[in-house]
């Protein structure tokens, strides 16, 4: 080999050493730029819990609840009353069932018992978080048997509630309270105000001049009492301009007779049938007062105006209709 060759050999060799050099580090991978990171998913929006509400009950007693879900009323209308709040149930006395047309509408909710004796091991096996009863008897002894079972869920630490609800001021104050307690502000209007409109406005059709006079009488299988301008009835006869005679003659509130309501001699009697058997009330004040001949010397029945008053609406509380009460005796009185 000559020299010339070995020179062209070796300038060969070296170019091509640093062709594959410079092609290696062309090739040379360069790091990758490093990606962000990928944004968190979104997180549903949290639903704020519920407030606890605090308050003062008809028996001046304070109670808070936390956003009630297990809830019992051992009265029928109050149980009705919590519906309309916007509430469930799981429990509720034998009366929002049998004695009454509320309606409920809380899917599986268990009986109680009669609201006069609420049955203890019943509502507490309910777990309830919120009990509601009444402050007043209704009769029958309600009131101290539902004092004795109120002490009993409070020593088990399960808020109660005790409500008089008489007038339709008194359902007005329950239902704000209840509303309050399930946020629903939107169903006391509802349920509450719409329902003040509408009596308001029957109110304001009572025509000017002197009073009517009336009597209104309670009549069940055992007897008749005659009701006072306190009670639901006498309440609503008021705020429609009647005079209720019973008012300057107390003594019938305890000792009610045929000779008493012939010398008062109204120019209305209203009759409302109590009891489980409305044809055994009736019978009853038949037997008393239209079987005496002097029955019907009396003005209120010479002129048709001897009424017999729907006990669904004014024997039970009529809530949200309580405006087709008034409207029944507006019309008894003044159509």
């Amino acid at each position: 080999m000559t020299l010339t060759t070995l020179k062209r050999l070796v300038a060969t060799t070296f170019a091509a050493a640093l062709a594959l050099t410079l092609l290696a580090g062309c090739s040379t991978t360069q790091p990758a730029a490093e990606a962000e990171p990928a944004p968190a998913p979104e997180q549903p929006a949290s639903t704020p819990a519920a407030a606890s509400v605090t308050f003062t009950d008809d028996t001046g007693a304070e109670v808070t609840v936390d956003n009630p879900q297990r809830v019992v009323a051992c009265m029928g209308s109050f149980a009705s009353i919590w519906e309309l709040a916007g509430g469930t149930l799981v429990g509720a006395s034998d009366d929002a069932f049998t004695l009454s047309n509320y309606d409920l509408t809380s899917p599986n909710v268990q009986k109680v018992g009669d609201f006069t004796n609420p049955n203890l091991e019943a509502i507490i096996a309910l777990e309830p978080d919120f009990v509601i009863m009444t402050s007043g008897s209704g009769g029958r002894g309600g009131e101290s048997s539902q004092t004795d079972l109120r002490a009993a869920l409070e020593a088990s630490d399960i808020p109660v509630a005790a409500f008089q609800v008489t007038t339709f001021d008194d359902y007005l104050r329950m239902l704000k309270t209840c509303t309050d307690i399930t946020g629903r502000a939107d169903l006391y209007e509802q349920n509450g105000e719409a329902t003040q409109k509408r009596i308001d406005d029957i109110v304001a059709k009572v025509p000017a001049g002197e009073a009517p006079t009336a009597l209104v009488l309670t009549t069940y299988s055992g007897g008749t009492r005659v009701q006072a301008s306190s009670t639901m009835t006498g309440a609503m006869l008021a705020d429609l301009g009647v005079k209720n005679l019973v008012d300057d003659n107390k003594s019938l509130l305890k000792d009610f007779s045929l000779e008493s309501l012939i010398e008062l001699n109204p120019d209305f009697i209203f009759v409302v049938p109590m009891g489980n058997d409305n044809a055994a009330a009736m019978k009853a004040l038949e037997d008393q007062t239209s079987a005496n001949p002097a029955w019907s010397t009396l003005s209120a029945v010479q002129n048709g105006t001897y009424v017999t008053l729907d006990p669904h609406l004014f024997q039970y509380k009529p809530n949200e209709r309580w405006d087709e009460s008034y409207q029944a005796l507006f019309d008894a009185l003044y159509a």
